[in-house]
């Protein structure tokens, strides 16, 4: 948020010399109010912006082919960028490092350490972490495929990244030639080709060499430094073997389902109170199997609902009427439920659960 501070000068120091006749320091005093006033104006430079910014071209073009080995590189954005994240953003794969970066008002010139081979496939991609002078984030990022073959290779992978615990947008799909043999490596970049989730999650690898065999991953970069950390981000591998042949040369309409193995699930359900007491709080408290000590307590809403965020694994639910509203439940005072074992998994939506309060044995 942008904060406008707004100075006005003291106009009425001119008013207190006696030669100036009343009418006219009248006057002048009118003019200095009016142009103080006009100070406090609102801005002119319109509303912020929200609008996150756009590729709008590119040199070369995606899905261009004979690009010329010395091809300086050249990405145009919608509106003014800010030039360290966007640099930091930019990389070609396979692996070419980038020697220089040029700025020309909304366009970014590129100068590669080395050129380009002759009969290969790249793909130059923006990361999501992009931003606009303004700190509006690219989003979903931005992948741009070429080659310096004569033609344009007509294998295709593509889809959507169905994803569970996190945001499918700017989650990049690695994709490896089988026949190397190759795994993952964040750092070095040598994935073969790549596709960007795009604002609905679906995603293209155009260009790969027909015939082959090709195997897929998805990284979604949670921290955005575009290198795989396992405590923070997902790498998942996709359990298939893409072979494309020249009869069938595109892999279409797939479906990657990639969950985060740290989100945690979301309970929810509701708490049956018969009893009528209207005493204290009704409450849900949860107690991890794996760890007792890890608990947790909500208050249930005024129409019995309740929800909860846990970590995977197992845990026991109960609900109970929290009289002296020390959010720990006193079994020989206090109503409860009865205990309602669950297993949570990793970015789990759990629902439907009801909860019946009961009173405690021996409590008329």
């Amino acid at each position: 948020m942008t904060i406008l501070r707004l100075t006005v000068h003291d106009a009425g120091v001119a008013l207190s010399t006696p030669r100036i006749p009343r009418v006219a320091g009248a006057l002048i005093a009118l003019g200095l109010a009016l142009t103080a006033c006009a100070k406090k104006g609102p801005p002119t430079g319109g509303p912020p912006d929200l609008e996150p910014p756009r590729v709008i071209a590119s040199v070369p073009d995606s899905g261009a082919a004979r690009v010329p080995l010395d091809t300086r590189f050249s990405i145009s954005f919608s509106e003014g960028m800010e030039p360290r994240s966007t640099g930091e953003s930019v990389s070609l794969a396979p692996r070419i490092d980038i020697r220089q970066q040029r700025w020309s008002k909304r366009t970014l010139t590129l100068v590669l350490a080395k050129p380009l081979e002759r009969g290969h496939t790249y793909t130059l991609f923006v990361s999501g972490e992009a931003r606009d002078r303004h700190g509006n984030p690219l989003g979903a990022g931005r992948a741009i495929v070429f080659t310096t073959a004569d033609s344009f290779p007509a294998g295709l992978i593509a889809g959507k990244v169905e994803a569970r615990g996190f945001s499918a947008p700017g989650t990049y799909v690695w994709c490896y030639d089988a026949a190397q043999g190759r795994r993952p490596d964040s750092t070095a970049r040598d994935f073969d080709a790549l596709g960007l989730a795009d604002v609905n999650g679906r995603f293209r690898i155009s260009g790969l060499t027909v015939p082959g065999r090709y195997r897929v991953w998805a990284f979604a970069d949670l921290n955005g430094n575009r290198s795989f950390e396992p405590a923070a981000d997902v790498l998942a591998p996709i359990d298939t073997t893409f072979e494309l042949l020249p009869e069938r040369p595109r892999a279409e309409d797939l479906v990657l389902r990639v969950v985060n193995p740290r989100a945690p699930a979301r309970v929810r359900g509701a708490v049956l109170d018969t009893l009528g007491d209207s005493l204290g709080v009704l409450r849900v408290f949860a107690v991890s199997d794996s760890d007792t000590t890890l608990r947790k307590v909500v208050e249930v809403a005024s129409k019995g609902g309740f929800e909860l965020s846990l970590e995977a694994g197992p845990w026991r639910l109960r609900a109970f009427r929290d009289h002296d509203k020390n959010r720990a439940w006193k079994p020989a005072e206090e109503p409860a439920s009865e205990s309602l074992p669950i297993r949570a998994g990793p970015a789990d939506d759990i629902t439907e659960l009801t909860l019946v309060l009961r009173r405690p044995a021996g409590v008329p």
